[in-house]
């Protein structure tokens, strides 16, 4: 195609994402041949254009420099006359000339958009990525950098097909949970292994975002058996920064926003409160509670955020370094909730000769965080159904300061419950390793790593003796919990990599030793005379104390052969052996095999008359990964403390068994076929790829029943199979490359789940407050059932609630074998879509993601429709039945009995939702400007996220799930805290 003027702005638009990381640096190596010398030249592309910011280096050294704005470039120094100048570009294919006796070099650059040589981070190594044969899916710096993010799942949130992002509310604590290709297991783990520069982890919300270069997500057991036992439910690959230009680059990120949350739900005032109440029979001196408290108003808050990040990177004296620090607050959109992260963080690597490289890669945070009691009735002190349910006719303080509670009930107002205790988590953490890598034998190198992660975690928490009327009754209460977490990983790696004509050939070959240790001590008093002492040892009363030790031990031993022959037929095969100390002595160690090809359609004689077409690939894997996320010690038959025996006329303490030994515990595993299709066309003007998988797990980690005659009720066994299949689609377009530039990346995942078979057996989760169980766990049905009763309407006689029974009929009090399947939490298809326009100086990105015909159980209406007690509520009791005769959806009140607000259909809403995720506007500053203050790069920008949401849910907002990252209980509502409406202003400087 004829591109006249069309790449003119695509270097632009790539020239103001790309100086963050291409900054070429002045310093000189010495060479046998050099000689002091001064080489000047421009850049163009076909069309004539010139183009800023490619990287000119002396090819085997560090000496190097950038062109400007108009494509000029002058490198000064000792340069070699035999030497090789290299122009290398973001999105433009790398040239090498020939420098001789020339002052002036002219270099016209080729376009090189399909990226098929981009290089793709896979376990243990790369790939470019036209030789992956697996489903990976790769998030890098210029999708991260259109959005600012305090938390590492945002990155990846609607970026990648058939990943899921969970954030089961807002609360600024909140981490990410993430699910690859749905819920892999049932009561063994589902999160994805996270590995950060090679060292695995758990636990991500102290990770900094900032550090981060690029994510790769192993989506299929092909790509991901390499890790074996640990790559059940995918693998999530983190690459942080390193050192690349000569000259120092000094980089500055900072951020300033605010938070709402988006949604309010009207509830009764005052008047209509003292009426139902009434209509109840309590009637009281209504003349002493004459307030008409906003409760909700008193709650919710203005939020906060700031961000501040500095680094330092850059390449010298064959050393390359980046060096990292930052401050995050957030100070949450209801009261009391806040969070803050401080980030250090140091990558070094120094090749200490041809043969030997060695570095590190280390990162310290200090993390803590105020929670906020969310997912409980007011009686437990929920925040968020306190501020629907506490009564409107009462105000914040008592006379005497302390906190008000119901008239009716000791339940006492939410300001009690973000206001009344101290409560603070902390967290100081080093996550890092340090490596050494030897080439030898020209085809060989040998790498040791050696990884840690240690952290210190502490819990405080004091109720004070005066203010609350718990407090008061427990005359204060102290809480300290200390949890220490000890971890280590050395892996050793011998690769051995070689060309032979048309024969591409990787071998890897290694081991693996990973050992984890908990410490964890409890302690609880109280009996406090004051607030002045807020430690456990202020009060006079021991309540509980406790401690206990855990270890974990992994070995493991891997292998892997990459096979390419003439970049058009491509063979990976991995295995990996590892051995669990979770699991029995007879069957400890589990054996994870994969294998995938591809054949790249697009090199084949036949094809190449197709000039439109760029690549064409066709990709098919298999393999086994495994699982052991389940209790240490699970196949040992422990015992447990608390067993007192009468002897000698005295009580003494003693132990009893609490679990039924099983040797043949073993590995939960999953198989895996993938197949998958990668397209690009006009000059990678449109990129598309298309997967279809299928995952059976089998030998699921139950808790499953066991005959009485054992002396236990149920054990850890290897029973029941569950399954996923599902398709995926990516979509990136550019639409219009002139002087506006549009692009467009859209992402489609279709998933369904299935219990196979579960020995027969039922499991139910999912408890609410005086309702039971919400959710079951039964062959045939996915994992996130929503269960109850089902809705008949309201009497118009009586004014009760009927129930239709399982054989039709209507009934007031319908049996517990009467309920069935209300509701699917799973979405029928999640979906993201990101519009990148920029124009001249000006870009937009804007970002949508969704989910669609996902149920949600509104537990939250439950409390506030069910009238069964003196809470307020919602005004749609408003149309409550009164008397005989009246037709209605809402029943009568009903003081004490909660058969009016069962868990039913009645409460099950549609939680499809389509979300502006994020919107950033951001203005690139003129070079002239930058270069008067010295400055190579400023941008300013303003970020709006969850600025509009489309949903037909009732409640505060449908992306929340009161059970968190649970396997079982999905999609319930149950006064939880909802994600929140920010504004962000924000200004990057590179120095």
């Amino acid at each position: 195609m004829k591109k006249e003027k069309t790449m003119t702005f695509l270097k632009i638009r790539l020239w103001h994402k790309s100086v963050l990381c291409l900054l070429a640096g002045l310093l000189l190596s010495v060479s046998s041949y050099a000689q002091q010398r001064t080489i000047t030249g421009t850049v163009t592309d076909k069309s004539g254009e010139p183009i800023p910011s490619v990287t000119v280096m002396v090819k085997g050294t560090s000496t190097g420099t950038i062109t400007n704005f108009d494509g000029k470039y002058s490198l000064s120094g000792d340069i070699p006359a035999d030497g090789v100048l290299t122009f290398s570009f973001i999105g433009m294919k790398t040239k090498d000339v020939s420098i001789g006796n020339r002052a002036n070099i002219d270099v016209t650059m080729e376009e090189n958009v399909t990226g098929l040589d981009e290089v793709v981070v896979v376990g243990y190594g790369t790939q470019q990525k036209k030789d992956v044969t697996g489903s990976v899916a790769m998030v890098d710096s210029k999708q991260m950098d259109s959005r600012p993010n305090t938390q590492m799942g945002a990155l990846i949130e609607g970026k990648a097909a058939g990943v899921q992002v969970l954030s089961s509310s807002g609360k600024p604590s909140q981490g990410f949970s993430i699910r690859i290709r749905g819920t892999n297991s049932i009561t063994a783990g589902s999160e994805p292994l996270y590995v950060v520069d090679g060292v695995p982890t758990t636990d991500t919300r102290s990770i900094n975002p900032a550090d981060i270069q690029s994510i790769s997500i192993l989506k299929d057991a092909s790509s991901a058996a390499i890790y074996g036992a640990q790559g059940a439910n995918g693998v999530v690959l983190i690459t942080t920064y390193k050192g690349t230009t000569d000259r120092p680059t000094v980089k500055l990120d900072v951020y300033n926003g605010f938070s709402q949350v988006w949604r309010t739900l009207p509830v009764l005032n005052g008047e209509q409160y003292r009426d139902l109440m009434t209509e109840m029979g309590k009637n009281t001196d209504w003349s002493l509670y004459t307030h008409n408290t906003d409760w909700q108003k008193e709650i919710f808050q203005n939020g906060r955020s700031q961000n501040y990040q500095l680094s330092v990177s850059g390449k010298s004296n064959k050393t390359s370094y980046y060096m990292s620090g930052g401050w995050v607050e957030q100070v949450g959109a209801v009261r009391s909730a806040q969070m803050n992260r401080y980030n250090f963080k140091i990558n070094l690597d120094q090749e200490v000769n041809k043969w030997l490289t060695v570095g590190t890669r280390m990162a310290y945070s200090v993390y803590s965080d105020v929670d906020v009691n969310d997912n409980q009735g007011v009686d437990k002190g929920g925040v968020l159904l306190g501020a629907l349910t506490t009564p409107p006719v009462i105000g914040i303080y008592n006379p005497d300061g302390t906190f008000t509670s119901n008239p009716f009930q000791n339940w006492e107002n939410p300001i009690a419950s973000t206001d009344g205790s101290n409560r603070k988590y902390k967290s100081q953490r080093i996550l890092g390793n340090v490596y050494a890598k030897i080439d030898f034998l020209k085809d060989f190198s040998f790498k040791s790593n050696l990884g840690i992660d240690d952290r210190n975690d502490i819990y405080d928490y004091f109720l004070d003796p005066f203010l609350t009327s718990y407090g008061r009754a427990l005359n204060g209460q102290g809480i300290n919990n200390t949890n220490k977490t000890s971890y280590y990983i050395w892996d050793n790696t011998l690769t051995f990599n070689k060309t032979l004509g048309s024969h591409k050939i990787e071998a890897l070959a290694g081991s693996v030793i990973q050992e984890f240790y908990w410490e964890n001590a409890h302690i609880e008093t109280r009996n406090f005379s004051g607030n002045g002492v807020q430690t456990t040892n202020g009060g006079s009363e021991m309540i509980a104390a406790s401690s206990d030790k855990a270890k974990k031990r992994n070995t493991s031993f891997l292998g892997r052969i990459n096979y390419s022959f003439r970049d058009k037929y491509l063979l990976t095969v991995n295995f990996r052996a590892d051995a669990s100390s979770v699991f029995g002595p007879d069957n400890r160690w589990g054996y994870f095999p994969s294998s995938s090809i591809g054949w790249r359609i697009s090199q084949e004689p036949f094809m190449q008359d197709l000039s439109f077409l760029d690549d064409l690939k066709l990709r098919a894997g298999w393999g086994i990964v495994g699982n052991d996320q389940i209790t240490n010690y699970a196949w040992f038959g422990r015992v447990a403390s608390g067993a007192n025996y009468p002897i000698g006329g005295s009580t003494l303490p003693g132990t009893y068994p609490s679990s039924v030994e099983n040797r043949n515990l073993k590995w939960e595993q999953s198989e895996q076929t993938n197949v998958g299709l990668d397209l690009s066309v006009f000059r990678g003007r449109i990129q598309f790829s298309a997967d279809a998988y299928i995952r059976n797990t089998s030998d699921l980690l139950l808790n499953a029943p066991l005959p009485r005659s054992t002396g236990y009720d149920t054990a850890i066994q290897n029973v029941g199979k569950l399954q996923n299949k599902g398709l995926e689609f990516n979509l990136t377009t550019v639409n219009v490359k002139k002087a506006i530039n549009w692009s467009t990346n859209f992402n489609i995942s279709f998933n369904r789940n299935k219990v196979v078979d579960l020995v027969g057996q039922e499991i139910y989760a999912g408890s609410i407050t005086n309702r039971g169980d919400a959710s079951l766990v039964k062959e045939g049905l996915p994992l996130g059932t929503l269960f109850g009763y089902v809705w008949g309407g309201v009497d118009p006689q009586t004014g009760n609630a009927y129930y239709i029974a399982k054989d039709g009929s209507s009934t007031f009090t319908p049996s517990a074998d009467d309920r069935v399947v209300i509701g699917d939490a799973n979405p029928k298809f999640i979906y993201g879509m990101t519009n990148n326009v920029s124009y001249k100086s000006l870009s937009l990105s804007v970002f949508l993601q969704g989910s669609q015909g996902n149920d949600m159980l509104n537990a939250s209406r439950m409390e506030i429709e069910g009238m069964t007690g003196p809470q307020n509520q919602s005004t749609a009791v408003l149309r409550r039945w009164r008397q005989p005769g009246d037709q209605t959806d809402i029943p009568k009140a009903s003081w004490g009995s909660y058969d009016n607000s069962r868990i039913s259909s009645r409460f099950i809403e549609d939680g499809s939702y389509l979300r502006l995720k994020s919107v950033t506007l951001s203005y690139q500053l003129p070079k002239a400007w930058t270069d008067k203050v010295k400055m190579q790069n400023v941008k300013v920008y303003a970020t709006g996220e969850n600025l509009w949401t489309l949903t037909n849910y009732s409640g505060f907002d449908p992306e929340v799930n009161a059970f968190g990252t649970s396997n079982t209980a999905k999609g319930i509502d149950y006064g939880t805290y909802p994600q929140t409406r920010n504004i962000i202003f924000g200004l990057n400087i590179t120095f």
